[in-house]
């Protein structure tokens, strides 16, 4: 079966870019991957980039349209521009695809949404989709999330719904016997499978709350500042395949004080993050340190170790900025249009290791003094990327992703000389293929797919 994913709406600083060069969520990238096709636009047709407070830019198309508070968004576009943008793209899937799956949003029990929700019910009523509720019994309440859920949507909706599936069972924690009967009592609907946890599961995650469980002890100390408004966080998702490498989010300056390499992230508003760094007391940590542990910055993360950040229209922070970077490096950013760059980029180190990553970024370095760190070649354009001062092991590039291959890891973590082992040759891309290969299995084995594909009407 030809299988696409859909989400009409997502909230997410996690995005990537597509061959294409449209800008959709990270993990509607990751669930192209596990469907086995092309990541594209029309899969994640918007996209809501929070910017700070109750201001957000909206991806329309995987390209930039325009920035909505929040009760801009639902007074303005959601009732007159979103309907459109999602049929249009959802239509296109439907005609090409055998089945497509649908993630919705949050709850589709939202009653403070209803009628402005685009993103669950909405769009099931548009294709009249079976619907799957899932809960996470390992959260607690899964029952009363389960029950309460269906009692709160309208009729016409609850009928979608063909079964309820128990999430995240925790190996030996019995059987729920009965209580999946009362279930399907009180609500007419049956819980089809329980899924079990997978230990071990390395998969990218979405959300930032989940950024402080992911430390792991030992080896050299990596610390990627985190920045209130950081984005891209599965830039470090690859750090995690080395044995010798412990990556901590740091919040506090303490935590940079004795960390074996530093990391300044990717960020939605590079001004206000940057005060941020300066009011926290990280940023004269990060400029003390500078010569004695290895300092990179990515994507907006580069833009702050420059010189400064001219932002006259207040495209990005919404007010004329004018600001003094960390000084690290010689790079001049220019917010001059909002139109965004985003673009897939392949190069290679100058010792000639291969990179590969993509680009996602309003502003543009408008001077440089330092030496390249990549040279990219695309297929219509050649150009030297980044910024280096190996002698202070000073490090900025605009390419996110540039961790998930070995050689460019293995450079930046060969200048941190603390810690013991040596830097692995894994790709992040065939590990994380691994991990959606065995999360296939285990839905394969705990899930009644003959059940499913009856209640999808299609036979494989």
């Amino acid at each position: 079966l030809k299988v696409s994913p859909f989400k009409s709406q997502n909230m997410s600083l996690n995005s990537m870019v597509t061959e294409g060069g449209e800008e959709i969520a990270r993990i509607q990238d990751l669930q192209a991957r596990a469907a086995g096709t092309r990541p594209r636009g029309e899969l994640n047709p918007i996209l809501l980039k929070p910017k700070g407070g109750v201001v957000s830019q909206v991806i329309v198309d995987g390209r930039p349209y325009r920035d909505y508070t929040v009760q801009e968004y639902y007074a303005d576009f959601v009732p007159n521009e979103a309907p459109s943008i999602i049929e249009r793209n959802l239509e296109r899937l439907m005609r090409s695809n055998d089945v497509v799956v649908i993630e919705g949003a949050g709850s589709p029990a939202e009653i403070n949404l209803r009628g402005r929700d685009v993103a669950n019910m909405y769009v099931a009523r548009l294709v009249n989709a079976d619907c799957l509720l899932v809960v996470n019994v390992d959260w607690g309440g899964a029952f009363a999330f389960a029950v309460g859920t269906l009692d709160l949507l309208d009729p016409q909706d609850r009928a979608l719904f063909k079964g309820v599936v128990i999430n995240n069972m925790c190996p030996g924690g019995g059987s729920l016997g009965p209580a999946l009967e009362v279930v399907e009592r009180l609500t007419g609907v049956p819980v089809v499978a329980e899924m079990p946890h997978v230990p071990g599961l390395y998969l990218p995650v979405e959300d930032s709350m989940d950024l402080g469980r992911r430390a792991e002890g030992g080896g050299k100390v990596v610390a990627v500042v985190r920045l209130p408004m950081i984005s891209n966080f599965t830039d470090f998702d690859a750090l995690g395949l080395e044995e010798g490498v412990s990556v901590v989010y740091a919040e506090r300056p303490e935590q940079l004080e004795c960390a074996d390499a530093i990391i300044i992230p990717g960020t939605k508003n590079s001004v206000q993050d940057l005060h941020w760094l300066r009011g926290s007391g990280m940023a004269s940590v990060i400029v003390r340190r500078a010569g004695e542990v290895p300092i990179l910055g990515i994507c907006g993360g580069y833009q702050m170790l420059g010189a400064a950040i001219i932002d006259e229209q207040g495209l990005e922070g919404g007010t004329s900025a004018h600001v003094e970077g960390l000084g690290l490096l010689d790079a001049v950013t220019r917010f001059d249009t909002y139109d965004k760059r985003t673009v897939q980029a392949a190069g290679r180190l100058v010792d000639g290791g291969q990179v590969r990553g993509y680009e996602i970024h309003m502003g543009m370095k408008v001077r440089d003094g330092e030496a390249p760190l990549f040279r990219v070649d695309n297929f219509n354009e050649s150009f030297d990327e980044g910024s280096v001062r190996e002698d202070e092991m000073l490090f900025g590039s605009y390419l996110h992703g540039l961790l998930d291959r070995p050689a460019f890891r293995r450079y930046f973590l060969s200048f941190a000389s603390s810690g013991e082992g040596e830097v692995g040759t894994e790709d992040y891309d065939r590990d994380v293929d691994e991990n959606l290969d065995r999360l296939a299995d285990v839905f394969e084995s705990s899930l009644d797919m003959d059940a499913l594909m009856g209640i999808l009407g299609v036979r494989p």
